[in-house]
């Protein structure tokens, strides 16, 4: 499997690679001539490489020494990365408990563009459930887990992502407004959590709070996904479900390093 993959190789995609891991610790600068000898490339190949590489952010000159170093782009990635691993380890044993509180299937997911994806999941063990999604990427606009964090974010910017015909009806219930969408996420921002009724598949609903960083920014959301006939707004309120859901975002935020007042109950 691993020599049909590297069939697939793309050589100019393989240099670029190999530029970028030619920085280190003790290399954290590199000239065009050094990068060419190491590499056994022209120099015009590394000089259209690297060009190519600083458009997108991920390689910058000095121009000072007129030498090249890893750009900002390449923090965000590995800041991406760190984030969530740590996240869907510090979560782990916290789905696990808010499964067994709520008997249902518990999440954790992020948002990445106008998606999200799964990154974890703990699924009840009653016979019907909610299956579970990890490595699931679905639109964000009909999760409860992409309500809750496209819920941070300007009305602007969630009209952009979703210009008028860009939100697709998944289930006959699934938002295909963008004025309805936004006034949604409102009232979200408000509570403090999501709601999602059957708008991704049917028969089967969800609810989702927010995690938060150091900074208090929303990382990522937690949340229930349940069989929409046992999940009904009556054993929300009931089972103080909301609480029981934001009581484990706090949680996870508070191992991510989040401090002070948190999301209301």
């Amino acid at each position: 499997m691993k020599r049909e993959k590297e069939n697939y190789t793309i050589q100019s995609v393989s240099h670029a690679l190999d530029i970028l891991e030619s920085f280190t610790k003790n290399e954290d600068e590199l000239g065009v001539t050094g990068l060419s000898k190491r590499l056994g490339l022209h120099k015009n190949n590394v000089f259209r490489l690297l060009a190519t590489l600083e458009h997108r952010g991920y390689i910058e000159q000095n121009h000072l020494t007129e030498n090249y170093r890893l750009g900002p782009k390449t923090l965000q990635l590995g800041s991406i990365f760190i984030e969530q691993r740590e996240c869907r380890r510090q979560a782990r044993p916290i789905l696990e408990s808010l499964m067994a509180a709520s008997g249902e299937t518990a999440v954790v997911a992020v948002l990445r563009g106008n998606k999200v994806i799964y990154m974890d999941s703990v699924e009840t063990d009653r016979t019907v459930r909610a299956v579970s999604r990890i490595g699931a990427m679905l639109p964000a606009y009909c999760t409860a887990v992409g309500k809750v964090q496209l819920a941070q974010l300007a009305a602007a910017d969630v009209e952009r992502m979703y210009p008028e015909g860009e939100l697709l009806a998944v289930t006959p219930k699934t938002i295909t407004s963008p004025a309805v969408l936004i006034a949604e996420l409102k009232k979200t921002l408000e509570r403090g959590y999501a709601l999602e009724n059957e708008e991704t598949e049917l028969e089967v609903r969800s609810i989702a709070a927010p995690v938060r960083d150091f900074s208090k920014k929303v990382i990522a959301a937690v949340g229930i996904v349940a069989p929409a006939s046992r999940l009904t707004d009556e054993r929300i309120e009931k089972h103080k479900i909301v609480a029981m859901l934001i009581d484990a975002g706090n949680a996870i935020s508070a191992k991510m390093g989040c401090s002070g007042p948190l999301a209301k109950k």
